[in-house]
Order: structure tokens, then C-alpha cells, then sequence
């Protein structure tokens, strides 16, 4: 299960402290510009070591393309890349060897496997998901030639939230600060908890709200290929991943029919609904409206204060983490739920083009 997509489909390898991670993308369109700068500029968003707030593991995560572009352009054929590993400190896991941090992945890898690598949490690091940012920027660029945007920002931290929803803010501030939230006075109030948990050798959790703009109608497969699906499943496969919602999501619930439901009016000629409480997507299938949707992060399992634990071999112990750890994994994470987000929609276009729709 290293694989993700249909038509489009991403296969990552590669281990938090091996020599190198990377990916092949298949079944990428062909004929699309490949512009390596905009690769780069994700990819320099998702890095470790960019701020106070993240890891301070030095990473400059630069991309090696080995196939499937040729003279600026997609070929139509698999593009395999890599990504090496240049800052690893596996001394900082020597106490983690044989023992299981809580609710961390060290125990069940174990069980399941028997072996597992524990310097950084191997395959189950976050690491991976700098394969997921490289592979989401070359699917935003084949969005873009479709007229479609994908746009995330941190909508809360612990127990500091943003009020309004997505319309209310410039998202294009979001960028603007570290923890990367479009309210200045928030992000600002954002950053002070995580550096105080942070000195506190703790972590905490947060919220991404993710906004799709200029999907067209029909995007998603009934009855089990539902675009709600694939974005819950992609959403979820993200390292931390506690929760997914669209639309109004759980407040729905509180709600009435007469209260939820988008009225379809006639607007010059155009069908249109006069709100957008299905987050643009009903039926699984995309109904032409902004697509937006929230993932909610847990608090980092890996923390500096001691806790209690157990050995490989059932002893109780304690432990304290060493090494650098994120305090919060939000900030970080919003990229990745681009990148997440633009695979699913761009797999989507394709297996509705194959089916005859957009001709």
C-alpha cells in the first residue's frame, strides 16, 4: 500500500533516515509545463528547519528528476524523482531502539512486522510526505492549466481558532507568517502557544482548512469512488491525521433539511445555489461551487517530557524524547493537504474525461 490514485497514481519508497526518499508519478498528462522554480517553492514550504515553530532538522529537500520531462514538459511517461536525506541524527533514537513511544507507530510496526526502523519512525515518519508535496505540485500545475486552485491555511492551533470562515480572509496572507493563518492577530497568538509548548517539551494540535476553486461539474464516481471519499482517504493516509469534514460537516448535524439545504436558483441563464453548505459537492460528485473542507491534526506523539512506556519485551520504563521534533505539525502540514488535494482532483478530471464528461 504505497501506492495512491487510480489513473493518476503516486508510488513513494524511502525512509526518514535512509540515504533518500522519492517517487514515480504514473499516468501524469502529457504535454503539461513543468515549472521546476514553482516545485521548488513547495517544497521549500513543507522543509523542516523553517522557522522556530517546526523541527529544526536541516533539510534543503531538493528535487532530482530522473524521467517523464523532456525540454520543459510532461512526456506522458512516469516521472520518477528523489529527494536525498542530508541531516539525519540517528544517534538522538539510540534510547527509542527498545522501547515504544505512546500512541506513536513503534508498537504496532513491531507487531506487525517484527522488525521495525526506529531512527525517526523509518517509514512511518512525516518525512514521506515530501515525496507527496512534490508530486501535489507537479498535479497543481496541470490544475492550473484547467483553471483550478488549490489553497490551504491553518484555521486553528490547540484552542485558538479563526471565526470566520474561508470567505472572510485574504488567503494569499496566509503566507505572510510561519504558522501560515490569513488573520495576522491570530497567527501571532498561533505561534506564542506553540513556542510555549514547545519550551514546555510538549506539542500540540491544530486544524488545516483546505479551499478548491473553478472545479467544474461532475467530478467524483458513484457509488464508492465518491470525491468525498478519495479526499477522506487522502486526507487521512496524512501522518497525525485525526479527522475530516466538508461543508458544514458535523454542525450539519445540529441542523434541520429546511436550514442545510442549498436552494437552487436561476442566475442569468446558470443554475446556482444560493449557499454552500455541501462544500460544493453533492452526491460525491462536485457541483461546480468552491469545494472546501477541514483535517484536523493531533498534538505530535513524539514529546521531550518523560512518560511512561514499555520495553520490547513488556518491562515498564520511562522515556524522553531526544531529537528534533515539530511542536506542532500544522504549520507544515498545510502543503501537504494541497499537494493530497490537487492528486485527488486532478485523478478525478481524468477518470471523468475517461468517461466521456468535459469533451
Amino acid at each position: 500500500m504505497n501506492s495512491f490514485g487510480q489513473l493518476l497514481r503516486l508510488t513513494t519508497f524511502g525512509e526518514s533516515h535512509g540515504v533518500a526518499i522519492g517517487g514515480v508519478v504514473d499516468g501524469f498528462p502529457a504535454g503539461v509545463p513543468i515549472d521546476e522554480d514553482f516545485v521548488r517553492s513547495e517544497m521549500q514550504r513543507r522543509r523542516p528547519g523553517q522557522s522556530q515553530i517546526t523541527t529544526q532538522r536541516k533539510e534543503q529537500d531538493e528535487v532530482q528528476f530522473l524521467s517523464g520531462i523532456f525540454e520543459g514538459r510532461s512526456t506522458g511517461t512516469p516521472i520518477a524523482f528523489v529527494i536525498q536525506n542530508t541531516n539525519n541524527r540517528s544517534a538522538d533514537y539510540g534510547n527509542m531502539k527498545d522501547v515504544f513511544r505512546p500512541s506513536h507507530a513503534d508498537y504496532v510496526y513491531e507487531c506487525k512486522y517484527g522488525v521495525r526502523d526506529y531512527r525517526g519512525g523509518g517509514r512511518s515518519s512525516a518525512r514521506e510526505t515530501a515525496v507527496r508535496v512534490c508530486a501535489g505540485a507537479l498535479a497543481k500545475l496541470a490544475l492550473k492549466e484547467l483553471g483550478i486552485s488549490v489553497q490551504a491555511y491553518t484555521s486553528q492551533v490547540g484552542d485558538i481558532s479563526l471565526e470566520g470562515d474561508y470567505s472572510s480572509y485574504d488567503l494569499y496572507c496566509a503566507e505572510s507568517n510561519a504558522v501560515r493563518c490569513p488573520d495576522a492577530e491570530k497567527a501571532r497568538q498561533m505561534e506564542e502557544l506553540i513556542l510555549d509548548v514547545k519550551r514546555d517539551g510538549d506539542t500540540v494540535g491544530g486544524v488545516v482548512t483546505c479551499v478548491v476553486k473553478g472545479a467544474p461539474v461532475g467530478l467524483g464516481e458513484p457509488v464508492y469512488g465518491k470525491l468525498t471519499s478519495s479526499l477522506a482517504h487522502a486526507m487521512l493516509s496524512i501522518n497525525a491525521a485525526k479527522g475530516f469534514e466538508y461543508g458544514n460537516g458535523f454542525a450539519a448535524a445540529a441542523g434541520r433539511g429546511s436550514q442545510q439545504n442549498d436552494i437552487f436558483y436561476n442566475d442569468a441563464g446558470r443554475i446556482a445555489t444560493r449557499s454552500n453548505n455541501s462544500g460544493g459537492i453533492q452526491g460525491g460528485i462536485s457541483n461546480g461551487n468552491d469545494i472546501f473542507f477541514r483535517v484536523a491534526f493531533k498534538p505530535v506523539a513524539t514529546i521531550l517530557k518523560e512518560q511512561p512506556t514499555v520495553t520490547k519485551d513488556g518491562v515498564e520504563t520511562h522515556l524522553a524524547a531526544r531529537g528534533r521534533h515539530d511542536p506542532c505539525v500544522v504549520p507544515r502540514a498545510v502543503p501537504v493537504v494541497e499537494a493530497m488535494a490537487a492528486l485527488v482532483l486532478l485523478d478525478h478530471y481524468m477518470l471523468a474525461r475517461a468517461a466521456g464528461c468535459f469533451l
